[in-house]
């Protein structure tokens, strides 16, 4: 069986922790041994050792409760209330937890799904997406003036999200019009205005799962290759030439996730090593890869990693979070093995381009777009 690759159709189960944007810190939603009660936990990872704060409020939090860090150390959560989806800032106080509410919205009908997007570049402001049967919100959460508020309306049923700048302004989705995905992009500060992203052919699903602002790499998901079973490819944002799709990224009978590019590789996307959560029959590890190479380097994961959460580091040590009873805090370090680059030149040289410009792949027959 093909290596599928998990999309919102057949969905992981959620990121156990999610990590700001910048590194510094991380959160989890953790669960008290004694009590068997959820509460939200901060992590600070910018220090030389790793350290965990709790924040548990009065009540124990619901198993579906998400959080998110922020770059000045407080904790977005969001819950579920009655129907409606309500924001709180948590933050360390003494021996207790302080708590800022920031307001709820409210969701049309029982279709509409309303999560948190991926952690903002800028670290101070956080979004949600509320995606309904005909159409989608972007909702800015945390950060803004009033409470949440509304900043963009999408047509059609949306999923994903990958920042593609440094500020926050430029997010790619996924979105599904007539039982096709393509990716969009929708600019946050000229009132969602939607410009394509990404169509490989035209009956093709085509989804956006990464993307690296220092070098223009971009991770996809599309069935284009070969119908009907999604694979994985990569391509540089802006570039004319085509998305290629490796067979170093097939692995029988797994799933195959990527969760982190290294990042400072300026205008080298070739070189940028990709982090990937690796699930099979016999648990889950770690897979290493790097558009040069042409190979997966499978790595054993650290006991008690927060599946599917790290982050390298510029000059490529990848820093995978753990939990265990010995150690509730930890953060293991990775040195994937590098292999030397080949002679000839790397297949893509091209800079970054504006977000607008599609990533083609219809301009080359498809079987010249697998990489042997």
């Amino acid at each position: 069986m093909d290596a599928r690759v998990a999309d919102e159709r057949t969905l992981l189960p959620h990121t156990p922790c999610v990590i700001t944007a910048d590194g510094t810190y991380a959160a989890r939603l953790a669960r008290d041994p004694r009590s068997d009660a959820w509460f939200p936990e901060r992590w600070t990872l910018d220090g030389p050792e790793p350290y965990a704060v709790p924040l548990p409020v009065h009540q124990p939090e619901e198993p579906g409760t998400e959080v998110q860090p922020m770059t000045d150390g407080r904790v977005l959560v969001r819950r579920v209330t009655q129907g409606r989806h309500a924001f709180s800032l948590l933050y360390p106080t003494g021996p207790g937890t302080g708590e800022l509410p920031l307001g709820a919205v409210e969701c049309p009908d029982d279709d509409t799904r309303l999560r948190l997007l991926p952690p903002a570049p800028c670290g101070q402001r956080a979004y949600a997406l509320a995606a309904g049967r005909y159409s989608t919100a972007v909702w800015l959460v945390a950060g803004g003036s009033f409470g949440p508020e509304h900043v963009a309306e999408i047509p059609g049923r949306c999923s994903g999200g990958v920042w593609l700048d440094r500020t926050g302004r430029m997010l790619a989705l996924d979105r599904e019009v007539a039982g096709r995905t393509k990716s969009l992009v929708v600019d946050l500060e000229r009132g969602g205005e939607v410009t394509p992203l990404l169509q490989i052919t035209a009956g093709s699903d085509d989804r956006l799962l990464l993307a690296d602002v220092d070098s223009g790499l971009l991770l996809i998901s599309s069935d284009a290759p070969s119908p009907g079973t999604p694979r994985l490819g990569w391509g540089v944002l802006g570039s004319t030439l085509p998305v290629r799709f490796p067979e170093s990224l097939r692995l029988p009978g797994c799933t195959l996730t990527p969760f982190a590019i290294q990042p400072g590789q300026v205008l080298l996307p070739e070189l940028c090593a990709v982090a990937l959560r690796i699930d099979g029959p016999y648990g889950t590890w770690v897979g290493s890869w790097r558009p040069t190479e042409r190979r997966l380097h499978q790595l054993a994961a650290p006991d008690g990693w927060l599946a599917g959460c790290g982050r390298w580091t510029p000059d490529g040590v990848l820093r995978l979070p753990y939990a265990t009873e010995a150690e509730p805090c930890g953060v293991a370090h990775l040195t994937p093995p590098v292999a030397q680059p080949p002679d000839e030149p790397p297949a893509v040289t091209t800079a970054p381009a504006p977000v607008t410009r599609p990533v083609p792949l219809q301009q080359a027959p498809l079987d010249r777009l697998v990489t042997k």
